[in-house]
């Protein structure tokens, strides 16, 4: 990234404001602004997130604000109640209070002698969340929203379920918040009342994994910030972006469907990550095109922003497969609305000796067994990719052995696809609870085999998110298993290749007990969204430019962190494990002078042939320091199941120096509700 630092404005900086949102809270705020703006008033932008604006993400905070800031527009970064140096308990997400709060900041924001009364929210992942829920509110300063990595359906496309299936990052992210939650206020910005603040947070913040085990149908509690629930709530300007290997592709292309305002979307082959720091690259000049989209929505400027295609996509080539990319190659294509009137479906069938054959072609009707082992899965990577390590799926290979595997012959030409595949599927169950898994691969001439996307159903859930019912065993049952949205070019000389399977561990949390599904072939069907190439519309496109930023903080790295994936298997005790180890490293943010580290191990494991040995378990460790001071906690959280229930089992230890300050523990038991 080109670190920039010459601005049409001169900035200031505030390092922490207090904004009052009633109940006696004051919310805690840095702000970065125009030097003049207190005569001549900007409008501002508003990023409203709970991950610590003093150190958890201080570096991405002064890359992107400063720049923003230094193009005339006041940036308030916002810690949530309970969060940073905020004051309040943080007891979940997205909840009312979270939500009212946000509302009266925008409307304080507005009457600052340094804004012109025009707000903005920006934000990756909760951000983004809260600036879509947020703006169905309808507070009247917000003007225009940017909404990156985040979800208009908190039930069916968050990082909790997937197809009404568990996910394994719905343990991974309440162990993030966990940890997240132990951390204290900074006592250089709240004084001596730091230890009470941080004793109140201890013991209030609750354990948020049992509370999200509680509701595992799409009941009242995840239909609460779904925007999905009524899209003509939002009247604002959206600007929604992803990455194909984030996950939270899929919501980009709804709100460009169902959104009934100004609106344009945006999908690179990042992960989890804003596009100026995207990984895998190309990474782009975000921030410019931040600033187009705030100066035509915020200030007026007839700038063409409503004029660019409603979808721009990067169309990734076939590459290897390999956990982690530091580039995609690819190119970009954009649609002027969505669904494209370019895109037609490229239909095959299942058919006949696991091949996948055109549609128009006569297939017998037979029906084929698949019982996949309780450890396929243990190479799907993460379902969301935030591209710091070996976290994406590797040779599909090794996973598609255990499954049920369709394939076309070599393809005479090439296939460009953007939208998402369908997989209809006649089959039956011999258990009363089941899942299936579809993953679409590219098969390589040299027989590699790439994933490039997948999707996933708890059968039980096919007529019903709210109101699932057990299978009969042995009945047929007809559903449609939607995989993630994607853009993907198989080339001629390749194959696409279909498989199935009855688990997908610890990417979903396995099925009660061993599964066997029987699939018919004839009567079950892919269907691709294929697009019509447009060389000549796709060159013409305006380019996205190299990323920029403003400059970060002085930071020395003391200990250097790594982020690895390791597979073991122990034949000894059929033991199949995998590790992830996540290490932030130690560093020290010199101008605060404040040393911050923080660790995690996650492990997941299973034993061969029994599905009640699945076992996740994730340990956080985090440590603060300055000169005097120093603070440290550790959480570990450990989720198993049988057939019946969920058990957690959790800890919570914090420390002030070397003295035990708070010490807590959880023993849950929570009843399997159809998962």
């Amino acid at each position: 990234m080109k670190t920039v630092t010459d601005f049409p404005h001169e900035i200031i900086e505030e390092e922490n404001v207090w904004i009052p949102v009633g109940d006696n809270l004051n919310l805690a705020a840095r702000i970065w602004r125009p030097k003049d703006s207190g005569n001549s008033p900007v409008p501002a932008i508003l990023e409203y997130i709970p991950y610590r604006k003093r150190f958890g993400t201080t570096e991405r905070d002064e890359i992107t604000h400063k720049y923003l800031a230094g193009h005339g527009y006041a940036c308030i970064r916002l810690d949530i109640r309970g969060s940073g140096e905020s004051e309040g308990v943080l007891k979940d997400e997205y909840t009312q209070s979270e939500l009212d709060d946000g509302v009266k900041a925008i409307h304080w924001i507005a009457k600052q002698t340094w804004c012109d009364g025009n707000v903005g929210m920006m934000g990756i992942s909760w951000g983004g969340f809260n600036a879509l829920q947020i703006a169905a509110m309808q507070p009247e300063p917000l003007k225009a929203i940017v909404s990156v990595s985040s979800s208009d359906d908190r039930y069916a496309d968050d990082i909790h379920h997937m197809g009404g299936t568990l996910l394994g990052d719905n343990l991974s992210w309440a162990s993030v918040m966990f940890s997240f939650n132990t951390m204290p206020p900074d006592p250089a910005l709240v004084g001596d009342r730091w230890r009470e603040m941080w004793r109140e947070r201890l013991e209030g913040s609750g354990l948020w994994l049992k509370t999200w085990l509680e509701h595992q149908r799409r009941d009242e509690y995840w239909r609460h910030g779904s925007i999905c629930e009524d899209y003509s709530d939002v009247q604002v300007p959206v600007f929604a972006v992803s990455g194909w290997a984030d996950g939270y592709t899929n919501t980009v292309f709804r709100l460009m469907e169902k959104l009934d305002v100004p609106r344009k979307g945006l999908v690179g082959p990042w992960g989890h990550t804003y596009p100026h720091i995207g990984r895998p690259g190309p990474a782009i000049d975000f921030l410019s095109e931040l600033v187009r989209w705030w100066d035509r929505w915020l200030k007026g400027k007839d700038n063409g922003v409503e004029h660019d295609p409603m979808i721009r996509a990067w169309m990734q080539d076939s590459a290897p497969p390999n956990p982690q990319y530091d580039f995609r190659p690819g190119k970009w294509v954009g649609e002027s609305d969505w669904p494209s009137a370019s895109s037609e479906p490229l239909e095959y069938k299942l058919g006949q000796g696991r091949h996948l054959e055109p549609a128009e072609a006569e297939t017998a009707v037979n029906g084929l067994d698949v019982q996949s082992p309780v450890t396929l899965g243990l190479f799907a990577g993460k379902w969301c990719s935030y591209a710091k390590g070996p976290d994406l799926s590797g040779d599909q290979r090794s996973e598609d052995g255990g499954g049920l595997i369709f394939q076309t012959d070599t393809l005479e030409e090439d296939v460009e696809i953007l939208g998402s595949p369908v997989v209809e599927l006649e089959l039956a169950s011999d258990q009363p609870v089941a899942m299936v898994a579809v993953r679409l691969s590219d098969m390589r001439p040299d027989h590699q085999v790439t994933r490039v996307t997948y999707g996933l159903l708890n059968l039980t859930h096919h007529e019903s998110r709210r109101h699932p019912e057990t299978l009969e065993p042995g009945k047929r049952y007809k559903v449609q298993v939607p995989l993630n949205y994607i853009a993907q070019t198989f080339p001629a000389g390749h194959r696409i290749r279909v498989a199935i399977s009855t688990v997908y561990w610890p990417l979903a949390w396995t099925p009660p007990e061993s599964t066997r599904l029987t699939v018919w072939t004839g009567n079950s069907r892919l269907i691709l969204p294929r697009r019509k190439p447009r060389p000549q519309d796709d060159n013409a496109l305006r380019d996205l430019g190299e990323p920029v930023g403003a400059l970060g903080p002085d930071m020395t790295m003391i200990e250097p962190g790594q982020h690895t994936w390791k597979v073991y298997r122990d034949l000894a005790e059929n033991l199949s494990e995998l590790e992830v180890v996540d290490d932030r490293g130690v560093f020290r943010l010199n101008d605060i002078g404040l040393t911050v580290g923080a660790h995690a191990k996650e492990t997941y494991s299973a034993v061969t042939g029994d599905f009640t040995s699945v076992r996740g378990e994730t340990v956080w460790e985090r440590t603060l320091e300055r000169e005097g001071w120093s603070v440290s906690t550790r959480t570990r959280t450990c989720l198993t199941s049988d057939r019946d229930n969920f058990y957690i089992d959790a800890e919570l230890d914090a420390y002030e120096g070397d003295s035990r300050f708070v010490c807590k523990s959880w023993r849950e038991v929570i009843p399997r509700d159809h998962i």
